[in-house]
């Protein structure tokens, strides 16, 4: 469905509303994970990407179909295991006796929302096709290109202590998820609550859309239109400049790590209300957008340390 541009200011009072509902409902849905919440709706909202690194059985996928019910789209969720193929993913061509053609049976990724669960247990060319699948929004078959719904969003999942039977993903396909997280363990209210509530499958079933995929599309062209100044940019750069001075940092951030977490930052500053960025939205979003980017030296920490060590050595003019 095609979406005229918009900007902020052209966002009414519906809209508005209509993203405090959703952001209300899913926090229902995903107790006590707000900040992760909002990290995935700007994950949505920026057409990037997102990628949960965590533990098994802490809520990655209730947080991927409460987005889907919340946002009014459709969902697949995938098990990604050693023997799963491309074409398992993208789908396949198969022969037509009669019509004496090739005619494609779309795969799961044909989705507004893909859960991609356990990533890095599929081999690596398997994850390939997911993520070409992920940069381009399209799949190639046969001569034929085949357009994936919009907006597409995927939601990959890994488990970061299993790695026995894992295939890891390697540096250039982590830099295609725009947003890196981890859920960890809910706070004692948080699952005091999912103790004594109702299972999280059957609210998810019972919750009714807050928005639809054209709101989402309207949503996503207003976030392009939030005001990002000079001096905004300047201290993004300046964060860029620092990843690649850092010490412990073997490969510090490119270009379009930069230009992913101003769209995020963009993004942010619209979930809440504003239609300029803030060095807030840029310091609430960094780790999550530059931890999995940057490649530290032996024994020098991991990716999340490292950004927090960048963002303490920038200042804010």
């Amino acid at each position: 469905m095609s979406v005229s541009p918009a900007s902020p200011s052209m966002l009414t009072d519906d809209h508005r509303d209509a993203m405090k509902r959703a952001l209300a409902q899913i926090n229902t849905l995903v107790l006590g994970k707000p900040h992760e919440v909002r990290l995935a709706f700007v994950g949505m909202l920026s057409g990037g990407h997102l990628l949960i690194e965590d533990l098994p059985g802490l809520g990655k996928t209730t947080l991927a179909h409460a987005l889907a019910s919340t946002l009014g789209l459709g969902f697949q969720r995938v098990q990604f295991t050693s023997d799963l193929l491309p074409s398992d993913i993208v789908g396949v061509s198969v022969f037509d006796a009669q019509t004496r053609q090739f005619e494609f049976h779309p795969g799961p990724v044909f989705a507004h929302v893909v859960l991609a669960d356990e990533i890095n247990r599929a081999p690596p060319r398997t994850q390939s096709a997911l993520l070409e699948a992920m940069a381009e929004q399209q799949v190639s078959m046969d001569g034929a290109t085949h357009p994936l719904p919009d907006p597409f969003f995927v939601i990959a999942t890994q488990n970061p202590t299993d790695l026995a039977g894992t295939y890891p993903l390697p540096d250039s396909q982590l830099d295609r998820f725009l947003l890196r997280l981890h859920l960890g363990y809910p706070d004692e209210d948080a699952e005091r609550a999912l103790l004594a509530g109702e299972d999280r499958r059957d609210l998810i079933a019972q919750a009714r859309p807050v928005l639809d995929a054209s709101q989402v599309l309207q949503l996503r062209h207003a976030v392009a239109g939030v005001h990002a100044s000079d001096a905004l940019v300047g201290y993004v750069q300046a964060l860029l400049a620092r990843s690649r001075q850092q010490a412990g940092v073997r490969v510090g951030l490119s270009p379009r790590a930069g230009l992913a977490l101003l769209r995020a930052a963009r993004a942010h500053a619209l979930l809440l209300g504003r239609q300029h960025v803030l060095p807030e939205d840029v310091q609430a979003l960094f780790s999550a957008v530059a931890a999995h980017r940057l490649v530290p030296e032996n024994d020098a920490g991991d990716g999340a340390s490292l950004a927090k060590a960048i963002l303490h050595g920038v200042a804010v003019d």
